[in-house]
């Protein structure tokens, strides 16, 4: 469904350039007009699908562009992502992208820039804080909430760490120690990953979940972990892993999940891969380099259970 614009703001009250706001909805138009203002933000318009992508070519100059996505637009929704992602991509405005559960999988397949921040049935302090960190990438100078600002970014610097402590730890796997080692398995003499059973790594993920009846599930939390090892699975078995299936997997938030999921392929950890028979899905696969170190992982530890 379409939205109708709700109202044009006026533009004379400051040179800050405004925010465009694109929404499926009335609702989700209301919705972002209410972060919007409490972030302290000028609004320049809000607009319908169906009129989003040709206001947003033809605008001189925005700090930002939002959309909220509470129901699929078909087309017209794919071309206005389409347009909003290679203009984030140049730099010319930041870019928020809320949507739902529901949406993930075809939205994820149109936005898979860095300098775009997709939130995923977020409540008002993460779409505030998602706002202040897509403009922080630009440059752009807006009063939006300290505090907000100051957790996201002490969170986003705690995930980059994680991930490349991962990262590095994985490719320490991947080629082996330095110090000389015992000579491997005839099956590995070629380069080859040692072989691995689906079952192990069933029984490990079995393991991790089983937790959450003892102990709150956040406790626990480790979505780069948790993605690794189910898209290992998949790899076994031979199966096709969507991002809406991965973000389940992570055990996470969605939001956090995507921001796991944009980390993990910009560590070149994870690879995005288009479904040749549906346009708006992407598959995740593990990149070769990250399947052979948590194979090689596995053959390490031997027997013992790792959750």
């Amino acid at each position: 469904m379409n939205a109708t614009p709700i109202e044009r703001f006026d533009l004379s009250y400051s040179d800050k350039p405004p925010i465009l706001i694109g929404a499926t909805s009335q609702a989700a138009m209301a919705r972002a007009v209410r972060t919007a203002e409490a972030s302290g933000c000028r609004i320049g318009e809000t607009m319908t699908m169906a009129s989003a992508r040709e206001r947003i070519q033809h605008q001189v100059a925005a700090s930002a562009v939002w959309l909220e996505l509470d129901d699929d637009g078909g087309a017209a929704m794919d071309e206005v992502l389409d347009c909003v992602a290679a203009n984030a991509a140049d730099g010319r405005f930041a870019a928020v992208v809320s949507t739902t559960a529901e949406l993930i999988d075809p939205v994820s397949a149109r936005i898979d820039d860095p300098n775009v921040e997709m939130i995923v049935d977020a409540d008002e302090m993460a779409r505030t804080a998602a706002l202040a960190l897509a403009m922080s990438r630009t440059g752009i100078e807006q009063r939006l909430s300290d505090v907000a600002s100051d957790q996201n970014a002490a969170r986003l610097r705690q995930l980059s760490d994680e991930v490349s402590r991962i990262a590095e730890s994985l490719a320490r796997l991947s080629v082996g120690p330095a110090a000389p080692a015992p000579p491997p398995p005839a099956a590995n003499v070629s380069g080859e990953a040692p072989e691995l059973s689906v079952e192990t790594v069933r029984a490990v993920i079995r393991a991790r979940r089983l937790r959450s009846r003892y102990f709150p599930e956040d406790l626990f939390a480790d979505p780069a972990w948790d993605m690794l090892l189910d898209l290992l699975q998949a790899e076994i078995a031979q199966l096709r892993v969507p991002v809406s299936s991965l973000c389940i997997a992570a055990a996470v938030p969605a939001t956090t999940a995507l921001r796991w999921l944009k980390t993990m392929v910009s560590q070149g950890l994870f690879v995005r891969r288009a479904d040749p028979h549906d346009g708006r899905r992407v598959f995740v696969e593990l990149a070769p380099e990250a399947s052979n170190a948590l194979r090689r992982y596995f053959a390490e530890i031997g027997r013992p259970a790792v959750v």
